[in-house]
């Protein structure tokens, strides 16, 4: 078997506001992490990911570690792009069968996977500029399925698309039970993994796609779920509509939520609308927390980028949340809005398009959150979840707070 290694490339390096913390890599694509996704496919436990120096100490349970400095990638390694999400169904046994033949894996005109016939410096990917077909030798190119990540907002623009494919091929590969006397509507397939609790007065509608719960998932009376919708292992929902989402693991969800990721471990625990959002890791939303996610106009949404504002090109799209946000009690952000890993937001209306990491305030000019502050608010709320912060992922957000520290001034 090929050693697994994913590959940050430049365009991927840029997925602002959850790059500064995570590879994407880490992140949910779907009904799953883009990580897992590549596992799968190749049957190799990913040996580390290949990034930025920032990220040189992030430390994840479950997770890739980064490879660094000189650290070497052997031959034969099968490297593979982070921005490739693999199809999860029928092609994936003959994906794996093909990937251990093949020196390089495609996807429409790009390479999104090559098998390396040469060792090579982890310095030498780094900073995410090298194309992996600079890498592709000898011939037996394969052709895969799956979908590029181009733009940060596609992880929103695909969801549903995604789900519905994502959902039926992961559930067949779980232990499933009926879903009892729940009210179900729609003829969309309803997964329920053995351990997940559906309480009396819900109602699962698969009228416009598929659903699944998740081993030691809790769905409380009077919540409907629309899919296509995944809610993760032990995550909890607590009332009100869940629609077309993707909710990680050990999160909990309150009050309207539509066309979101939660990537795990964030609570919106109390009323509010968050639509066509994607929140990291460890996000928590002070209660009637409202994104706003159509312009009034109807046109289409701008967004900040690390390059400048761009014209997305999609009618909704909401917040972009990195990982560890909070806001205060009724925030309310505008259509398009993203906001830094480490901010603490709160005063109303933030009417800020960008909000930069480790911000503090309630408007521009935003201040600094002190990193001592900060750190130790990340580990108390880590530790609710029985979760310790090690030295090593309180090194990488220290690095995180020194690299992003010219944006908040």
């Amino acid at each position: 078997m090929s050693p697994l290694y994913l590959y940050e490339d430049a365009t991927a390096q840029a997925f602002e506001p959850f790059t500064l913390t995570r590879p994407v890599s880490e992140l949910m694509a779907g009904a799953e992490i883009i990580r897992e996704r590549w596992e799968r496919v190749s049957g190799e436990k990913a040996a580390a990911f290949i990034g930025p120096s920032h990220l040189a100490h992030f430390d994840e349970p479950g997770a890739a570690r980064c490879l660094a400095g000189e650290e070497i990638i052997p031959a034969g390694s099968l490297v593979a792009n982070s921005r490739f999400i693999p199809a999860i169904g029928s092609s994936f046994q003959s994906t794996a069968t093909q990937i251990k033949e093949a020196s390089a894996f495609q996807c429409g005109n790009e390479i999104c996977a090559v098998r390396i016939n040469e060792s090579v410096r982890a310095s030498e990917l780094s900073d995410g500029l090298v194309p992996l077909a600079a890498l592709a030798h000898g011939a037996g190119t394969c052709a895969t399925t799956g979908r590029w990540i181009e733009v940060t907002w596609d992880l929103i623009g695909q969801l549903t698309d995604q789900l519905t494919e994502d959902i039926p091929q992961l559930a067949s590969t779980l232990k499933a039970e009926p879903v009892g006397d729940t009210t179900v509507l729609g003829t969309f397939g309803v997964f329920r993994e053995a351990g997940a609790i559906i309480e009396p007065f819900v109602v699962l509608d698969a009228t416009t796609g598929p659903i699944l719960i998740r081993s030691g998932a809790t769905i409380s009376s009077y919540s409907r779920i629309v899919g296509p919708c995944y809610i993760g292992p032990h995550a909890t929902v607590v009332g009100d509509a869940i629609r077309a989402c993707s909710i990680g693991t050990t999160c909990k969800v309150r009050g309207e939520i539509s066309n979101s990721v939660m990537l795990g471990y964030s609570n919106k625990g109390h009323t509010g609308f968050v639509g066509h959002s994607y929140l990291g890791r460890w996000v928590n939303l002070g209660a009637a927390t409202t994104t706003s996610n159509l312009k009034n106009t109807y046109g289409t949404v701008q967004m900040w980028t690390p390059g400048g504002m761009r014209d997305t090109g999609a009618q909704f799209l909401g917040t972009m949340f990195g990982d560890h946000v909070k806001t205060g009690i009724g925030t309310m952000l505008t259509t398009g809005t993203v906001i830094g890993a480490g901010a603490n937001i709160y005063g109303g209306n933030i009417a800020s398009k960008y909000v930069p990491p480790f911000a503090w305030g309630n408007g521009e000019p935003f201040d600094s959150y002190e990193i001592e502050k900060f750190i130790d608010v990340a580990r108390r709320m880590m530790s609710r979840r029985h979760i310790e912060l090690s030295k090593e992922a309180a090194k990488q957000l220290e690095d995180a707070y020194s690299v992003s520290r010219g944006r908040r001034l």
